[in-house]
């Protein structure tokens, strides 16, 4: 069974496919053991943080993502640099990849520059006509109700993942419900992030867990 990116009108579209075969009990078992070299190597580059979405938080300077730089260019220049734009995105989704092998969605490694079965999705901005050069400077206030959300969402992902992490050593499965609920929050996570923190867009992210 495959999840397709939702195809919806919001700038932030997520989605991971879902593994058709039966899940590798092994690795499954041992998984917090096995991802230590690639949590790592995401470590390096993003400032050490791994929310459940994969990027709410970055940096502002090197390693990260860039923030504070497309900030002040919206707010002075009316412009979004493509490189720093695209950096932000491939961080993102690179994390997501990480934390859905975390979250045992998926049993293949993460690579590092491959999409494989995460799929991120973040429309560039043309940012005179789509963003409000103020903005930049209040989103991430603005973002708070999600912020208050996302935490206890963050907390019943863990849970969740506990009792799917069972239920792969027993049967072999991850339970469809329980792994749309963590590919909900995952695309929550990642709208906030693209809201607040990659200026991707000045449309409010829904409450919602669907695409």
């Amino acid at each position: 069974m495959t999840l397709p990116v939702p195809s919806g009108s919001y700038a932030v579209r997520f989605g991971v496919d879902a593994q058709a075969d039966a899940r590798n009990r092994l690795t499954a078992a041992f998984r917090l053991f096995v991802a230590i070299p690639i949590l790592i190597v995401l470590g390096t580059i993003s400032g050490g943080g791994l929310g459940t979405s994969g990027g709410g938080r970055g940096a502002a300077a090197a390693g990260g993502v860039v923030v504070l730089a497309p900030v002040l260019m919206i707010l002075f220049r009316q412009k979004y640099p493509r490189w720093w734009f695209d950096w932000n995105v491939g961080l993102l989704c690179f994390t997501n990849r990480v934390a859905a092998y975390m979250l045992l969605l998926r049993d293949e490694y993460p690579a590092t520059d491959a999409e494989q079965a995460v799929h991120l999705d973040i429309d560039y901005p043309d940012v005179p006509n789509d963003l409000n050069r103020w903005l930049p400077l209040v989103k991430w206030f603005l973002a708070i109700p999600h912020y208050v959300v996302l935490f206890f969402l963050s907390i019943a992902t863990f849970f969740v993942v506990v009792v799917a992490w069972f239920a792969i050593l027993f049967t072999g499965n991850y339970p469809a419900r329980l792994y749309d609920f963590v590919v909900g929050v995952m695309r929550w996570h990642n709208r906030v992030a693209g809201y607040a923190f990659v200026l991707a867009t000045d449309q409010y992210p829904p409450f919602t867990l669907g695409a």
